[in-house]
């Protein structure tokens, strides 16, 4: 950062040093603080912004009086356990620089594989778990296969292998919900501990493994790398195919687990094709994007971007908004999203606008 700074800071020193020598050096040093403090703004604009939202509805008239209370704040983290992990699938493969439209599918297989193990197989609840989010990393591992070993666009493929998992969903629910699963599953994903759900717990140690794997481990910087321009990253020696297939692996498990989530969430499973969670999980990424880290897809941007969505949907429908204003929300959140994150990201590759 300092080194891109530099010449920046040299160019004002020269045009301000007509002016003697304590303005040539206050000049910059007002223009590096205004930088700086520019800078934070970004990064930080989107908590702020969640602040200002919990802040309105909670001494809006309409939503003042249920939307702080605990049972609402612990409705509103419950409910977005299986969107954030969704979230976090979505990143990995971002990251690498591929989408993988099947994450919404792979999570909803998930849940009808560990609910039907136990409803209809009568297995035991930690094998059923453990059948769903397998079967999920092996729909991954075919994702990556198909990008990274064919050369498949990601964008077709995944969105094919939504279709693909969607049918086959149908095809064995018959349409029909999968209920009668173990009673323990289901208080498990009902139950509170410290006063918050404990899926949350769950989530967020989740969460934290996919920040230190993505921020502090080689494997994480070399998706970054990879992501950013995979030719240089062949050039020096970075296994791309092996760690392209990595990401969608770990998307698909990360989906599997939060199709278990959701079958304890339910207590069971619904037939649905997982667009449902596709779409807030999207919008979230990207919100995700323009915040801690702008430009680049980050697990903490991505978890404001998750609460900054369900926050404002909560609020809006405690005042009493129509039913498509949570859709029309979703949709001008995602537009914006995608925008602000791709600004972002050309002006952090010194593209520009």
């Amino acid at each position: 950062m300092d080194s891109s700074h530099t010449p920046l800071e040299t160019r004002e020193a020269k045009v301000a040093g007509p002016a003697g020598p304590e303005s040539s050096h206050a000049g910059p040093q007002r223009s590096a603080g205004g930088r700086l403090l520019g800078a934070h703004l970004e990064r930080f604009a989107l908590p702020l912004l969640l602040v200002l939202i919990i802040a309105f509805f909670g001494v809006f008239p309409a939503s003042s009086t249920v939307f702080l209370s605990g049972a609402n704040v612990s409705v509103v983290l419950a409910n977005q356990s299986v969107v954030t992990l969704v979230a976090l699938a979505l990143i990995f493969p971002l990251v690498a620089g591929h989408f993988d439209f099947s994450v919404g599918g792979i999570a909803v297989l998930s849940s009808v594989v560990t609910a039907a193990s136990m409803a209809h197989f009568s297995l035991p609840l930690w094998l059923s778990c453990l059948l769903g989010v397998a079967v999920a990393a092996v729909v991954g591992a075919v994702n990556g296969l198909l990008v990274a070993r064919f050369g498949m666009n990601a964008f077709v493929s995944t969105l094919g292998m939504a279709t693909l998992l969607g049918g086959l969903i149908q095809w064995y629910t018959g349409g029909l919900a999968i209920i009668g699963v173990d009673p323990a599953f289901t208080k498990f994903g009902s139950s509170s501990w410290l006063g918050l759900p404990r899926v949350v717990f769950v989530v967020a140690v989740l969460a934290f493994l996919a920040w230190y794997l993505l921020t502090h481990t080689p494997f994480g910087r070399a998706l970054y790398a990879i992501g950013s321009n995979n030719r240089a990253a062949v050039l020096v020696g970075l296994p791309l195919r092996r760690y392209t297939q990595t990401a969608f692996c770990l998307s698909g498990t990360l989906a599997g687990l939060a199709g278990v989530i959701l079958a304890a969430r339910t207590g069971g499973a619904n037939a649905d094709n997982g667009t449902y969670l596709l779409f807030p999980a999207l919008a979230a990424v990207f919100l995700g994007a323009t915040a801690i880290l702008p430009g680049r897809f980050n697990v903490v941007g991505t978890v404001f971007g998750v609460l900054f969505v369900a926050v404002s949907v909560s609020g809006l429908t405690l005042s009493g908004a129509a039913n498509w204003v949570d859709q029309v929300f979703n949709g001008v959140a995602l537009l914006v999203a995608v925008g602000l994150s791709s600004y972002l990201g050309r002006r952090r590759s010194g593209q520009g606008t």
